[in-house]
């Protein structure tokens, strides 16, 4: 048989302050109230003693001393919100699966109501002006700045990505440049005045950053620019290969059915065809553009096997090298001008529309804001924007587990409350988020009251 542990708290003395003015007043009749709590595999029960109190002012005419951070008429303390909002934000549970794991663990039998209530509770205990007053205070000086397509909204999201925090966010219906606008002008009206903001390469920013923050730095997601660039590479490899296949195909057209023995044989003395050479191009084509520090000696056999079926992609592999040393080693934005001039008049790439291409990617202007980075300090630097980028894969996770999203005010709300579990992480430090303890697990009893643990 299940034990059944009672923890019972009592807060009923004879005078009790009123919770406006201070001034005592006398006990008019003592109330009780038993409550479910937490304990790992049995029935927990909390017993509360409070009073209610005749005000002797003209604050109110009575009040009572519940002792708890939870509604008088609840079924459940504060522990039990607390591990349903635990399995429902953090371990990212869905309504169903958050019941099963309570009545598991807990042998609590919860309804839909309840864990839908528990998160209205937590809606009400959130204070977002001391979130915004602990984003100010801890604003590093660099902004990431990201969009996440949410069914038929678009969520605007700015994260601090040195204090490792989100900064705010606005769930609009469309993509534009109103909705951005509005969105950052919100953030400077809060007090927010950024050295440095990061951004994809959207055409949205530039305009609106200027204007916005006319002293800020606009620095380009380096990821994103070298994803481009890459991927014009990548083209030039899939137009090659496309040629060297169509050469296997070329000639004179063979036999219908299969070869016999003595040709299959004949074949395989003469090494692989076009056609093969082709495939095992295309299935290895990403150590074309994968760094050379990183291949491991498999991977290098498999490169120089593809530069001897294919002597042209030898050029392709030294151009990812060169611009990864343009973005990654340049110490100043002239060597990385002087680097990609170099790379244009270079007689090796000069002759590869594709590569042409995607040193367009990094002209002009791209080029100065892919390198802002350079005039921060060196523990400060800011290359790219994947803080604002992994938020989102976050909230990505946070949506298919919804299943779907619904009414906007729950889309705000479900957004908020994850968005104050990373808060929360953030104000208590490392150890917040190697997993301490959440408040709502703190609850002892209010200074005038006592708390004895005994068992049924």
């Amino acid at each position: 048989m299940l034990a059944k542990p009672t923890t019972r708290i009592r807060r009923a003395p004879k005078r009790a302050p009123c919770p406006h003015c201070g001034r005592l007043a006398r006990r008019k009749r003592i109330l009780h109230r038993r409550l479910h709590t937490l304990v790992y595999h049995a029935v927990a029960w909390l017993d509360v003693t409070y009073a209610e109190y005749q005000a002797r002012c003209g604050c109110c005419k009575y009040f009572r001393t519940w002792p708890l951070d939870v509604p008088q008429k609840a079924d459940y303390d504060a522990t039990v919100r607390a591990a349903v909002l635990d399995r429902l934000l953090r371990d990212r549970l869905n309504v169903e699966q958050t019941k099963a794991a309570m009545l598991r663990d807990f042998l609590l039998p919860l309804s839909d109501g309840f864990i839908y209530d528990c998160l209205r509770w937590q809606l009400t205990r959130i204070d977002l002006a001391q979130h915004r007053h602990m984003v100010l205070q801890r604003f590093s000086g660099t902004l990431c700045v990201d969009e996440l397509h949410l069914g038929n909204y678009t969520l605007l999201l700015a994260t601090d990505p040195l204090a490792d925090s989100p900064v705010g966010f606005a769930l609009v219906g469309a993509n534009d440049a109103e909705h951005m606008r509005r969105f950052l002008a919100n953030l400077a009206c809060w007090g927010l005045r950024p050295q440095v903001v990061v951004s994809d390469g959207s055409n949205l920013y530039p305009e609106l950053l200027a204007e916005i923050w006319p002293h800020a730095q606009h620095q380009l997601c380096v990821f994103h620019l070298l994803r481009d660039v890459l991927d014009k590479i990548l083209a030039a490899v899939r137009r090659l290969r496309q040629a060297q296949q169509r050469r296997g195909r070329a000639g004179r057209p063979r036999r219908r059915g299969r070869p016999s023995k003595r040709q299959a044989a004949r074949r395989r003395q003469g090494g692989p065809t076009a056609k093969e050479k082709a495939a095992f191009i295309w299935k290895h084509r990403f150590l074309i553009v994968k760094k050379a520090a990183k291949l491991t000696p498999a991977e290098k056999e498999d490169l120089q096997r593809m530069f001897v079926y294919l002597p042209e992609l030898r050029p392709l592999w030294s151009f990812s090298q060169d611009i990864y040393r343009l973005l990654n080693d340049s110490k100043t934005l002239r060597v990385a001008r002087w680097r990609h001039t170099w790379l244009r008049y270079d007689p090796r790439y000069k002759g590869v529309a594709e590569l042409m291409s995607a040193l367009d990617v990094l002209a002009g202007t791209k080029l100065t804001k892919a390198m802002a980075f350079l005039g921060q300090a060196v523990g400060s630097q800011v290359r790219t924007n994947n803080h604002a980028e992994r938020m989102n894969r976050k909230l990505r996770f946070a949506e298919k587990v919804r299943y779907r999203w619904r009414k906007r005010k729950w889309v705000v709300r479900w957004v908020v409350l994850l968005l104050d579990v990373c808060w929360s992480e953030a104000a208590a430090g490392p150890a917040g988020k190697e997993g301490a303890k959440r408040a709502g697990e703190r609850s002892p009893p209010q200074p005038g009251g006592r708390s004895k643990k005994v068992a049924a």
